[in-house]
């Protein structure tokens, strides 16, 4: 077993901050229409992918009607759809949609992992509760090193940097701030800047295709991974 997958199976187990525990298992009793012959995941989302991974994704938090639903992060809604579709394009994913835990997507040069494990009420977490889920970020950047780390958004940069201060690395003064297509070195990875593809993004052409495209080819391109070859036929 890797660390990895110690992490992955830690994740779901996690009970440090009880208030978000509630409320997912909230959101999955009462479910909505659409899934209403689901029965929700509703526990904390572990990241999942290439465990050799040389370009990390590093999200918000599991939306509460797709990971919340679904148990695998950008799984079940439009976000992810948007993500995968781009990964796909990228020649980075096997499939360009992803739709429940066992539909066969399979990443190459990917992991996917987030800020939070848990779905926050209004997507929106509590400092105390970013603080909290950090050592899971900070153990998945030590055990993959990636040479780039891809944050989907403010959030996900902020929690990237603190991640790599507790793991040990000396963050610039002035610290980096967010923008889309940022980027900065910090220690053994490089950190991209990318807006969420989130819908209040994408649907508002904020994020563009394009544009995840072009944050795609340039992590690819710092991380020298070929998404062409990383696909199976």
């Amino acid at each position: 077993m890797t660390h990895l997958d110690t992490i992955e199976r830690s994740v779901p187990r996690c009970r440090r901050c009880p208030e978000l525990r509630v409320y997912c298992a909230e959101v999955g009793a009462a479910r909505r229409r659409a899934y209403r012959d689901w029965t929700y995941w509703a526990k904390p989302v572990a990241g999942f992918g290439d465990q050799k991974a040389r370009i990390l994704i590093v999200g918000l938090a599991p939306a509460a009607h797709g990971a919340n639903r679904t148990g695998r992060m950008f799984t079940g809604d439009s976000s992810g759809d948007f993500l995968y579709a781009a990964l796909r394009r990228a020649g980075l994913a096997n499939q360009a949609s992803s739709t429940h835990r066992s539909d066969g997507l399979q990443l190459r040069g990917v992991y996917i992992t987030a800020a939070l494990r848990c779905a926050p009420p209004g997507n929106t977490p509590t400092p105390g509760q970013l603080a909290n889920c950090r050592p899971y970020l900070t153990d998945e950047l030590l055990a993959l090193r990636p040479p780039v780390s891809i944050c989907l958004g403010a959030i996900a940069w902020r929690a990237a940097l603190g991640a790599l201060q507790a793991a040990g690395e000396d963050l610039p003064r002035p610290k980096p701030r967010f923008a889309h297509g940022a980027e900065c070195r910090i220690g053994f990875t490089v950190l991209l800047g990318c807006y969420h593809v989130s819908q209040q993004n994408t649907f508002t052409g904020r994020l563009t295709e394009a544009m995840l495209d072009a944050a795609l080819r340039r992590a690819a391109k710092v991380a020298g991974v070929r998404g062409s070859s990383l696909v199976r036929p």
